[in-house]
């Protein structure tokens, strides 16, 4: 039996919803999305939120910088012009603070005005600042003002709900089903979720029908492979 034609497929642009009312709350996010609701009430003007890649904390910082008005900074993309964008800042969302590592000077002036000015100040990490290799104790220290709130990786209840999501994200209607089956196969990592959702919406395309648990199944073998691969 011949395969079914193969179908070019477009690539239209697509961005997930990072609204409030779109953050799924579950056990392994609970602690934190409660510290995000809790501000301008926060014990001091810090907060870090540590997790996972892909667990929630990007959604969680634009729920928070919407609601604080917050300009944001990426700590791959640290620069002078960052600390000039603080110096004008209320309210700072940094990304990737752990990323900002290898530019520590720049870092610690980060940090430094965000102090003076009072400004509000939420990091977002994977690991909490002791684990970051820092060279410099005092930008170290001030670090260590914030308080911690860490970000569990999601069960298999929160995986599907937000398997659901992605493919609503990307309009792609999903049998129940086959939501369950990659639930109950795929790591326990959103950021895994996101990369089997991608792959099955350009092979739901190119194959012009919707996605099937055998379009799952060959999905599910290809990213088990690429991470066995050295």
């Amino acid at each position: 039996m011949s395969s079914p034609p193969r179908q070019l497929s477009f690539r239209w642009p697509h961005s997930p919803s990072f609204a409030r009312e779109d953050f799924l709350a579950a056990s392994s996010n609970r602690d934190a999305l409660s510290a995000i609701e809790l501000w301008p009430n926060w014990a001091g003007r810090m907060l870090t939120i540590v997790g996972p890649e892909g667990a929630g904390k990007s959604h969680l910082g634009a729920i928070w910088a919407g609601v604080a008005g917050a300009i944001t900074l990426h700590g791959e993309a640290l620069n002078e012009e960052s600390v000039e964008a603080c110096a004008r800042a209320d309210a700072v969302l940094f990304e990737d603070a752990d990323r900002a590592a290898e530019a520590e000077a720049v870092f610690f002036h980060v940090l430094n005005m965000a102090l003076q000015n009072q400004v509000w100040m939420l990091l977002t990490c994977r690991t909490a600042p002791d684990a970051w290799g820092l060279k410099t104790p005092d930008l170290l220290s001030r670090l260590r003002l914030a308080p911690i709130v860490r970000l569990a990786a999601p069960d298999s209840e929160l995986t599907e709900a937000v398997l659901f999501k992605l493919f609503s994200d990307r309009q792609l209607q999903v049998e129940p089903h086959v939501i369950s089956y990659i639930g109950l196969r795929i790591e326990r990592s959103l950021g895994v979720a996101r990369e089997i959702v991608a792959a099955l919406d350009s092979e739901a395309l190119t194959q012009g029908r919707r996605v099937t648990r055998a379009m799952a199944s060959d999905a599910l073998r290809d990213i088990a492979s690429k991470s066995a691969s050295p």
